[in-house]
């Protein structure tokens, strides 16, 4: 099997994107507000994943698309967006290394969102990751 072929590439190198965007966003919300540092940074986005889109040609037609699929997307995106506000306005007043352990409590709410809306399962020592997660995040934003 190829790496790239694999879950644990993807979400590993998604880790080290996420990091590096905690690192660019604190340096770059110094001088703008973090409304405007979110439109910036979304713009972006949508040019380099267009840019993607044309040149390897995975544009799909959109009547192809059901309305389940584009109302969870929407809702998806407003996620992401509420998020990402959330995050500037976050990296604005707190340092990156107490902001983002914060926000990587994501990673305990979704184990308990996939349990309770998907019907996911988690083994006893999931779980015990799971509360390590959260303590361990819990100490590295404190400052004491």
């Amino acid at each position: 099997m190829n790496v790239s072929d694999s879950w644990q590439f993807w979400a590993v190198l998604s880790a080290v994107f996420a990091a590096l965007t905690a690192i660019f966003a604190k340096v770059g919300v110094e001088t703008v507000n973090s409304d405007f540092a979110t439109f910036i940074r979304t713009v972006v986005i949508l040019a380099v994943l267009a840019a993607i889109l044309l040149a390897t040609g995975q544009f799909q037609p959109l009547a192809s698309i059901s309305s389940k699929t584009y109302a969870f997307l929407a809702l998806s995106g407003l996620a992401t967006g509420a998020s990402w506000l959330c995050y500037f306005r976050a990296l604005k007043l707190g340092q990156a290394a107490e902001v983002a352990p914060i926000d990587k409590l994501s990673v305990v709410l979704v184990a308990v969102f996939g349990v309770v809306f998907l019907g996911e399962r988690l083994t006893g020592t999931n779980w015990l990751g799971v509360g390590l997660i959260a303590v361990g995040a819990v100490l590295v934003a404190y400052r004491v």
